[in-house]
C-alpha cells in the first residue's frame, strides 16, 4: 500500500465544549477555525492526531 506524502485536513466541526486534549490535537495540526484547510505531512504523529479527532475533520490525499 503506497501512502501519499501529505494530507489535506479541514476542520468541519466546532471546538466548543471539546476535551482539551482534542483541542490540542487540532492546534497541533495547525487548524484554528472551521473550514480552514491545512496540508500536513504523513507522519505517525500526525496520523495519530488525525485519528483522535477524526470526527471533527475531513481528510483528503494531497
Amino acid at each position: 500500500m503506497v501512502h501519499s506524502k501529505h494530507f489535506k485536513v479541514t476542520l468541519v466541526r466546532s471546538l466548543n465544549g471539546r476535551l482539551s486534549r482534542h483541542k490540542a490535537c487540532i492546534a497541533g495540526l495547525g487548524l484554528r477555525r472551521i473550514h480552514q484547510t491545512v496540508v500536513v505531512t504523513d507522519t505517525p504523529e500526525n496520523r495519530g492526531m488525525i485519528r483522535k479527532v477524526s470526527y471533527m475533520l475531513k481528510v483528503e490525499d494531497a
